[in-house]
């Protein structure tokens, strides 16, 4: 294995599990970093310590209470939007935690800082997404500017990379990817709203966004779904 450190923001998700095996793939001694936020969907933070296992060198949960903000469905008592129609991606959903993405990769640089790390994967996509500005190409090239700015490493000369490698994909090749690599599909966490079967195993609801996205990805790659999905 690689000795050449990297920051992965290790979400539980289907997209970060996904980087976090690509990023392993590439060489790298990966170290996970997941946020705790007291989000919604708080089941994901136990498919993040499976993952961690297969693919991280060190996993670090870090406690960051965003309930105290609210402002998202996913950190307040706001509806989780759910439908059967078109998702509008120009539109930012009740689900964009604000600021969500600066504040963890501000976390992930400060770790990459301390680690001697140069290297931070973080698994946005800019085409099948819901609307979140901070999935955006212009704001992991801003984010760039600023570490290179924002810290000592960065003052000498040093620069921090942010990976994106799914960030051109849509959800049917990040399904190809993540197939590919042999990622545990069935065991990362996609939903907002989570539900349960009669023995208390959650299941993802299957009519949120990102379940929708989820199902779709699959569909149009042509590959099975071994998710769980509450509505059929």
């Amino acid at each position: 294995m690689s000795t050449t450190p990297a920051i992965v923001l290790l979400s539980g998700g289907l997209d970060s599990v996904t980087c976090a095996a690509i990023a392993r793939a590439g060489g790298y001694a990966v170290h996970a970093l997941t946020v705790d936020y007291n989000q919604r969907h708080r089941v994901e933070l136990e498919a993040a310590r499976r993952a961690a296992a297969v693919y991280a060198v060190r996993h670090i949960v870090l406690p960051l209470d965003l309930r105290a903000f609210g402002g998202s469905a996913l950190t307040a008592d706001i509806a989780v939007p759910k439908g059967d129609g078109p998702i509008d991606s120009g539109v930012v959903p009740p689900t964009y935690v604000p600021a969500r993405n600066t504040v963890f990769l501000s976390v992930a640089l400060a770790w990459a800082e301390a680690l001697g790390a140069r290297d931070i994967f973080i698994g946005v996509n800019a085409l099948d997404y819901s609307g979140y500005p901070d999935c955006r190409p212009a704001f992991i090239a801003a984010f760039e500017a600023l570490a290179a700015t924002a810290t000592k490493a960065g003052s000498e000369g040093e620069r921090f990379k942010v990976h994106t490698p799914l960030i051109d994909l849509d959800k049917a090749g990040i399904a190809r990817e993540a197939t590919r690599l042999g990622v545990d599909i069935a065991g990362t966490w996609t939903c907002y709203d989570p539900a349960a079967d009669a023995d208390g195993t959650p299941l993802h609801c299957g009519r949120c966004d990102a379940c929708r996205l989820r199902r779709k990805g699959f569909e149009e790659a042509g590959l099975p779904d071994p998710t769980a999905y509450a509505a059929p």
